[in-house]
């Protein structure tokens, strides 16, 4: 099974094909819509991992909110 794809895998790879703005909830329909049951704390610790790496910036606290950095095709 070394070719399955993890959460942050198809998240990241959905917000790359989606850009715009991102909050937990909108991780979440996501992951559960391509087959995974993500806490809302796994997916703002993606979203944070995200972030170190580039491709989010944080841009509201409360509610959480981060939109993409990256210029997309």
């Amino acid at each position: 099974m070394a070719n399955t794809p993890t959460q942050q895998g198809r998240l990241e790879s959905s917000i790359r094909a989606l850009g715009g703005i991102w909050d937990p909830a909108r991780g979440m329909t996501i992951l559960r819509d391509t087959g995974f049951d993500p806490t809302e704390k796994y997916v703002r610790r993606i979203y944070r991992d995200l972030a170190d790496a580039g491709l989010l910036t944080k841009i509201q606290d409360r509610p959480v909110q981060y939109r993409t950095t990256e210029q997309l095709h």
